[in-house]
């Protein structure tokens, strides 16, 4: 990276660890709601890299993410950005973002005790980029003077969801950035209508600006255990692939809490930039309609979707037609596993009714019917007694692990494209139409030699067909 004189390095931290249960169903535990195509034809956390992709100006960032969403973020950032890659660390609980900062600080701190890190959601929404620059700009030269920035931004409406923060004077030498007076929890309706009418409260968006050394000492000030605990995972941790793996019993070890309750909200160096950057953090259906692009009927209509006498509602398919006929205000979401239909004032409830489902035993909230893997991706077609279906997607040069099976075998039916399966001894190259069987208890391996996608069937049969049943005999990307 090419440093603009006197500015120090700023260093991008994107938290991607949350869930985003709230936008069910297409966002899901294994494939939350920063790796979906939600506002864009790329994903969440591929326009948040984008946001901060200026060589000049920005570090290549550092992700800290579920591991268990380690290969499809991983992908994603690849084909984010023409940058060098990011550092990827994966979190193997999750410990709040107080722990998260303290691991970015304590990485960064070691290369470049002078520099500034920006914390950045990997799931937030920034429709203007050029004023988000301006701002950074702005909070840049606050932490640099040794302040703790945070991101007010400027609202829109009396919302009762977010917290906020109360501004106080401008400080001294910084134009356009002000102490803070105080932080407060989410207020009442009456209480959201005054604040907005008042303009001197703005919505905490959880973005901050810190210089590492600051925020570290702060951090051991007031919470010693996260720094500690962090300091130890770092210290016990491995290096896996592109990944680096936080030891987990150490960073288990760290309180949960999040950096506003451990440091923002005692810190006696807490500054905000005020911030009209078109934010919104996605948190639910009814944000997205209101960002999204409507019909005279005031109806936001994606995918497949017929509408007749139907007003302001959020109508969205991911694949099957969805009609619908006089309905208002309604959130009419459709996956290729799932139909969800809510009114638009009580979709803050989804989470509820995930925690529901969760409590029943449902994999709907855990997995899409297609499921990621690190070679590609596989997609449940059909099951019934004893044998299920599925169409398996192997990318060019990709293979999946030597394995073997106790309780099933698997028959593959090459659609298009070239598989080199290994059976027991034998290798056999299959191309389109040609098919193998692999018995129960065969060690075998499917590769993709070839330099388009490979996509085949496979039929599985047995007494047991979960995802467990699989014994990893010698695997490219390090799984057990």
């Amino acid at each position: 990276m090419t440093a603009v004189p006197g500015h120090r390095r700023i260093y991008p931290v994107l938290l991607s660890g949350g869930a985003g249960a709230r936008l069910w169903p297409m966002s899901r535990e294994h494939f939350p709601k920063q790796l979906l195509n939600l506002t864009s034809d790329r994903s969440m956390i591929q326009e948040t890299v984008r946001r901060v992709a200026d060589t000049s100006r920005f570090a290549p960032p550092l992700v800290i993410c579920n591991e268990k969403h380690r290969f499809v973020i991983a992908d994603q950032l690849n084909h984010a950005t023409d940058n060098a890659p990011c550092t990827i660390i994966l979190e193997p609980v999750g410990r709040n973002t107080a722990a998260a900062v303290a691991v970015a600080a304590l990485r960064i701190v070691e290369r470049d005790p002078d520099a500034l890190m920006l914390v950045l959601p990997a799931d937030h929404l920034i429709r203007d980029e050029g004023a988000f620059r301006a701002v950074v700009e702005r909070a840049a030269a606050a932490a640099a003077a040794g302040h703790l920035v945070t991101f007010g931004i400027t609202p829109t409406a009396p919302e009762t969801g977010y917290g906020y923060i109360r501004r106080g004077p401008v400080l001294a030498g910084l134009d356009g950035v002000h102490g803070v007076a105080a932080f407060v929890e989410k207020p009442p309706r009456a209480t959201a209508e005054a604040y907005l009418a008042g303009g001197e409260h703005f919505w905490n968006s959880g973005m901050f600006l810190f210089p590492v050394a600051t925020v570290l000492a702060e951090l051991e000030r007031f919470e010693p255990a996260v720094v500690a605990a962090c300091s130890r995972a770092i210290a016990g941790a491995t290096v896996d692939l592109d990944f680096f793996r936080l030891d987990a019993a150490a960073f288990a070890a760290a309180p949960s809490i999040s950096i506003d309750y451990a440091v923002m909200e005692r810190t006696d160096r807490a500054a905000m930039v005020p911030a009209t950057i078109g934010w919104t953090d996605v948190g639910a259906w009814s944000a997205l309609w209101e960002i999204g692009d409507k019909d005279s009927s005031g109806n936001v209509r994606i995918g497949d979707v017929v509408s007749l006498g139907s007003r302001n509602c959020y109508i969205r398919s991911e694949g099957m037609l969805t009609a619908a006929v006089g309905v208002d205000d309604t959130v009419i979401v459709v996956t290729d596993d799932a139909v969800l239909v809510a009114s638009r004032d009580r979709v803050g409830e989804i989470k509820t009714l995930v925690d529901e489902m969760k409590r029943q035993g449902r994999t709907e909230p855990v997995n899409h019917r297609k499921v990621h893997r690190p070679w590609g991706f596989y997609q449940g077609l059909h099951a019934g007694d004893r044998f299920q279906v599925k169409r398996l997607t192997v990318n060019p040069g990709a293979q999946l692990s030597l394995q073997l099976h106790y309780h099933r075998a698997e028959h593959w039916v090459v659609v298009n494209g070239t598989a080199l399966v290994t059976r027991g001894e034998e290798q056999v190259l299959l191309r389109e139409n040609e098919s193998m069987f692999i018995p129960l208890g065969t060690p075998h391996r499917l590769e993709n030699p070839g330099r388009v996608p490979l996509n085949l069937i496979e039929v599985q049969s047995g007494a047991y067909l979960g995802e467990d049943d699989i014994v990893r005999l010698n695997d490219t990307y390090g799984r057990v």
